[in-house]
């Protein structure tokens, strides 16, 4: 199924629809909200849906948050694409293989994808990471990386372990392989 999707900024008008994709799937992975790539992340410290709730909504009314929205032809949120600068989303998996191999910090990174569960494999992700590839452009470019899974020569995959995304996705917007910081995992590297 292909619908057109239109997308839109989280911002505090679009908060409620964001609210309603994330509480409709649990939380998101159980509570997690999109924050686990923020500097407060999820890390080992105990966290709960709530202070996660509360820690999204402040990066919302900071203005200290990426995230484009992806609606249905109806209106209804039904995922997103996060990004930011290596600043705001300080956070990645992997993080020690990744500092070890890395020559310059890109200008943007991409951190999370979600689709609603009713809605996958409909496109929604390619239009999440369009949205934030054209909002990335319109706020002047420059290199993105990604944190894509490997998903060829893989046993399938689902929910969580593909929240950075399958590689396949981010190659059909021009990104290479840079470096493998896990068996599954890679960076990849576009400029925009």
């Amino acid at each position: 199924m292909t619908s057109t999707y239109t997308t839109r900024p989280l911002s505090p008008e679009t908060w409620d629809d964001f609210c309603a994709l994330v509480e409709a799937n649990n939380g998101v992975w159980g509570g997690c909200w999109c924050i686990g790539f923020h500097v407060e992340g999820l890390g080992e410290e105990p966290h709960s849906a709530e202070r996660n709730r509360a820690a999204k909504r402040a990066h919302v009314d900071n203005g200290t948050v990426h995230q484009i929205l992806v609606y249905d032809a109806d209106g209804t949120c039904v995922g997103w694409c996060q990004y930011g600068s290596p600043a705001e989303l300080p956070r990645i998996k992997n993080l020690a293989k990744y500092a070890a191999g890395a020559l310059e910090l890109p200008t943007w990174r991409i951190g999370c994808i979600f689709t609603g569960s009713r809605h996958r494999g409909s496109g929604v992700a390619r239009a999440a990471v369009r949205g934030a590839l054209d909002a990335i452009q319109a706020a002047g470019g420059g290199v993105v990386e990604a944190y894509p899974e490997q998903t060829t020569d893989r046993k399938p995959q689902r929910g969580a372990y593909l929240h950075t995304g399958p590689e396949e996705l981010y190659e059909q917007f021009g990104f290479v392989r840079d470096r493998q910081i896990a068996k599954w995992r890679w960076v990849m590297r576009a400029e925009i």
